[in-house]
């Protein structure tokens, strides 16, 4: 009876590691169209270091007053980690300010691939690393 009840709890831990680790989530909205559309499903790395071009999954943003959005995460493509200067022009509209500016640490700029239905870095800055969740590891199906 030792062998099924060690399996057992030895499947266990690994479910509950890979949990951990990984995130399985759908992409909600057009965003970043035409990469990942509405109903696709992905499958995400839990870290806070992120490089450009990958795919990050981020918890939402503060309003510019400072109140927090609630629990929402947001897919969007990073194209400037800590470090990096943001070439002029980098975005139209940049509205908040951003091009020239050399990241700070801890930080990185995202942007939606469908530029138009994105709200992103132009709209509020720099994401701190805190609220990065991970970064897309495989498009898993289309719902």
């Amino acid at each position: 009876m030792k062998g099924p009840v060690f399996v057992g709890l030895l499947a266990a831990a690994g479910i509950f590691v890979v949990r951990r680790r990984l995130i399985l989530t759908t992409v909600d909205g057009s965003s970043m169209a035409p990469a990942l559309l509405s109903g696709d499903r992905v499958l995400v790395r839990r870290t806070r270091r992120p490089r450009c071009g990958q795919v990050a999954l981020l918890r939402f943003p503060r309003l510019p007053s400072g109140a927090p959005v609630g629990n929402q995460l947001l897919l969007k493509r990073v194209v400037a980690v800590a470090g990096e200067r943001i070439p002029p022009g980098w975005a139209d509209p940049d509205a908040h300010g951003l091009g020239g500016e050399v990241v700070p640490g801890g930080c990185a700029v995202v942007l939606g691939d469908n530029r138009p239905a994105s709200w992103d870095s132009r709209h509020y800055g720099f994401v701190p690393r805190e609220r990065i969740v991970g970064v897309v590891v495989r498009h898993v199906s289309r719902g």
